[in-house]
């Protein structure tokens, strides 16, 4: 049985579904007490893992791939990485200074980018990053929305977590991309609830006009069989830079609860999201829900 189905976000290519599920389950079955309902049990809680995806061959759970600023390159990391530099500046001036270059670099410098990687180090928001990690999360992000290979073996891991017993569809970070589209492309899965949190979703011209199905009119379709989304982040959350959904997909019939919470300086993780009662109000609700 997995009622609740959660899908991770960037950075886990070193981690496993079984050592994830024991942060994960824990954090939400707190979240979940705080709404009130006691009764889930951690099995009927299961991850849909895909970090391995991006673990190349070689590598150990000891380390990252030494990337350095010269590896950002690609139009879009460096786009994304002046775009996260700008929103850390807004969220805290006094720290974080202001980007040298503002919109799409067509031609990044080496320079350009290592002013960007250490200006987000002066940020609470990357406290403790290493640049090779934040690069990585760059690299992750793109090769999702680019790489058409990428993108079907993610799904597909989705897909095989998904049963007919499953409800609710938790989607973190990237999480949040791939169990939107998944929703989308299996209008016939039982799952009526979808919980988003420190979402990349509403990121205009870099996610949102890269999603499957593809926007219309400046609309996103509503995710499949789906009666209710809640959509939470952190208004520090660099990574959620467009932190209302509901502008974006809601069609007329149905609606993105859209919903700041406080999560301290650790904006983006996912355990201090499933631990507030909002998240868990919003769970709840979905397994209260008649299939």
């Amino acid at each position: 049985m997995s009622a609740i189905v959660v899908v991770h976000g960037i950075g886990n290519q070193h981690s496993g579904p079984n050592s994830l599920h024991v942060p994960v389950s824990t954090a939400l079955l707190d979240g979940l007490s705080r709404a009130g309902t006691t009764e889930v049990k951690p099995d009927s809680i299961r991850i849909a893992f895909y970090g391995h995806l991006f673990r190349p061959l070689g590598t150990t759970s000891k380390g990252e791939l030494a990337y350095t600023h010269r590896d950002v390159t690609e139009p879009f990391e460096v786009e994304l990485l002046m775009r996260w530099w700008a929103e850390a500046h807004r969220l805290e001036p006094d720290q974080v200074p202001p980007p040298a270059v503002t919109g799409t670099s067509k031609a990044p410098t080496p320079q350009s980018v290592q002013r960007a990687l250490y200006s987000l180090s002066r940020s609470r928001f990357f406290a403790r990053t290493a640049d090779r990690f934040l690069i990585g999360i760059l690299k992750q992000l793109r090769l999702y929305l680019t790489n058409p290979d990428v993108r079907a073996h993610v799904q597909a891991e989705i897909s095989a977590t998904v049963t007919a017993d499953t409800r609710v569809i938790v989607g973190h970070s990237l999480g949040s991309v791939v169990s939107y589209e998944a929703l989308c492309a299996h209008p016939e899965w039982p799952v009526h609830t979808l919980v988003t949190i420190g979402s990349p979703l509403g990121i205009p011209n870099l996610v949102f006009d890269r999603l499957l199905p593809e926007p219309r009119s400046g609309r996103g379709s509503w995710p499949g069989n789906v009666r209710s989304w809640t959509n939470l982040c952190d208004r520090r959350d660099v990574v959620a830079l467009t932190k209302r959904l509901n502008p974006l997909f809601n069609d007329g019939e149905h609606i993105v609860r859209d919903i700041l919470i406080d999560n301290g300086w650790q904006a983006h993780a996912i355990e201090p999201h499933l631990t507030a009662a909002e998240t868990g109000s919003a769970i709840s609700e979905g397994l209260r829900m008649t299939p």
